[in-house]
């Protein structure tokens, strides 16, 4: 089955009357090491917010809680015209960009979709997740088949090397290779509750839930399936968000406890939580690594931090961005750097149904 398309209402950079320079900070406490500014705000979804962001090439596309999945050109300050096309029921959960014209996106109503975005401003749908040679195979070998449906919201998306990771409210995480979308492995009850993040580094898996803890997936060797590594527990309630540091370092995760861990390998090879970040006066909803050793924040108290390591075991919060009139949804970042600073440009959504774009520049 293939998408309605339609072509939805141009939307407008909202641009502030400062210049788009970055030598100084318009919206929250700043850094020396930091300077950050306010570019434009995004209307891109009238009726619903926007839950979920990914950047692709010269394009940002945006995900609804009424499941449309627009585009939007990057270029500033020009109108952006949207593309919008009828993607199930509910929520867009999650969005990864598999390649420069091909999305993957995960539902409310339980699938996975891959999407081909065209240069005539049209989305086409390639496969639905799991996929009718899946299916088929569970109805007339159900005893040696994988369990390839999700029965839940499909919360979260990974991409590594040949193979895309889901997980799910429904306390399962599902392998999936992208050559042909065949469902390779089904870990049920991976977690004592939903799992709401998943994030992939060097072979390992990491899972956050609901149940308020952090598993990692790996492969032993000589096996194709990945079995329970560890379990890290440091976080109090639900583990919303996980993101990897740049150099594949760190890892990061945030939660309702309004607190984010940084988790490295120790002596040993055994991740330890090394620093916690306090800052946030409620949930962390979400994370996105800006540099080696940089990552943003959003949470439910409706500010973006910023956050530098010093050393291993220590972090500084760098600013903090006010501005959104709700909780932050999702954020993402589309980065650049040269010899002295390390540029990007910060996407923030929220529930107030509105995109912020911000620049933010960092001296290294």
């Amino acid at each position: 089955m293939q998408y309605t398309y339609t072509q939805a209402q141009p939307c407008r950079w909202q641009e502030q009357e400062h210049g788009c320079g970055c030598s100084q900070a318009f919206d929250g406490p700043s850094s020396p090491h930091l300077s950050h500014h306010f570019l434009a705000t995004l209307n891109g979804h009238a009726s619903s917010y926007t839950s979920a962001l990914t950047l692709s090439g010269e394009h940002l596309f945006t995900g609804s809680s009424s499941g449309q999945i627009h585009r939007a050109s990057l270029t500033l300050p020009h109108e952006a015209m949207v593309i919008a096309a009828a993607a199930g029921e509910g929520a867009v959960k999650a969005i990864v960009a598999s390649s420069f014209d091909k999305l993957i996106t995960a539902h409310q109503d339980h699938k996975i979709r891959v999407l081909k975005v065209h240069h005539q401003k049209k989305i086409t749908q390639l496969a639905t997740l799991p996929t009718l040679s899946d299916r088929a195979t569970k109805l007339l070998l159900p005893g040696n088949h994988v369990q390839v449906h999700h029965v839940d919201a499909v919360s979260a998306l990974a991409l590594s090397n040949s193979l895309l990771y889901s997980v799910s409210w429904d306390r399962t995480l599902k392998v999936w290779r992208t050559g042909d979308f065949k469902c390779l492995q089904s870990v049920v009850n991976a977690h004592d509750d939903a799992i709401n993040a998943v994030a992939v580094k060097n072979g390992a898996v990491y899972t956050g839930s609901s149940d308020g803890r952090i598993k990692v997936w790996r492969r032993k060797q000589g096996e194709k399936s990945y079995s329970l590594d560890a379990i890290l527990a440091k976080h109090k309630v639900g583990v919303n968000a996980l993101a990897m540091s740049g150099d594949d370092a760190v890892l990061y995760s945030g939660a309702s406890d309004a607190l984010i861990c940084a988790w490295r390998n120790e002596s040993g090879g055994e991740m330890a939580a090394v620093a916690v970040l306090r800052g946030h006066a409620k949930a962390v909803l979400c994370l996105a690594a800006v540099a080696d050793h940089v990552i943003c924040s959003g949470s439910a108290d409706q500010t973006v931090r910023v956050w530098r390591g010093i050393g291993k075991a220590s972090y500084a919060c760098l600013a903090i961005l006010e501005g959104h009139r709700g909780p932050i949804k999702c954020i993402t970042v589309h980065a650049s750097s040269d010899a002295t600073s390390h540029t990007c440009l910060l996407y923030s959504a929220a529930l107030d149904c509105d995109i912020k774009v911000r620049k933010l520049c960092l001296s290294i």
